[in-house]
């Protein structure tokens, strides 16, 4: 089996935000997301546009991981956002990216935390404006800081 290249990390965390996303705005079921993802997305030319291949193994758990945890991890970002600035009142895109990149930070001990936030705030710079890429490193850090204080003790 080949080993996943960093380029298909990448494009599966860019696809799984784009797949919570469209769950979010056309309240799609979650098998149909990763169905319609995984069958004419992930991978094809649509409109002249290549989406790259990614790893479908990741683009699935996080997927599937911020579903099933989502109760758990929006408080975990609820507290990390500014007072009286809940998630539910957070743009889309930037509640999608949130939430998989938490899921990560909380769940995926296997990747480095600074891989994860990286990754993020890149996912982020496709999307949103600059105060939103920044949120998004900021509201990721703290959350690293509380998932993983290991990783930060000097």
């Amino acid at each position: 089996m080949a080993k996943t290249s960093l380029k298909e990390r990448s494009a599966a965390r860019l696809a799984a935000v784009q797949a919570l996303y469209q769950m979010d705005i056309a309240a799609s079921p979650l098998p149909n997301v990763l169905s319609e993802f995984e069958r004419h997305w992930i991978g094809r030319e649509i409109e002249g546009e290549r989406y790259e291949e990614a790893e479908e193994k990741h683009f699935r758990d996080v997927v599937e991981g911020v579903v099933r945890e989502q109760l758990t991890l929006d408080p975990l970002i609820d507290k990390t956002l500014n007072d009286g600035w809940p998630l539910k009142r957070v743009e889309s895109v930037l509640r999608a990216t949130l939430r998989a990149g938490g899921y990560e930070l909380y769940h995926r001990h296997d990747i480095p935390v600074r891989a994860i936030v990286s990754e993020y705030v890149d996912v982020a710079a496709a999307f949103l404006d600059k105060d939103d890429v920044g949120m998004v490193n900021a509201v990721l850090d703290k959350l690293a800081r509380t998932a993983r204080p290991k990783d930060f003790a000097n």
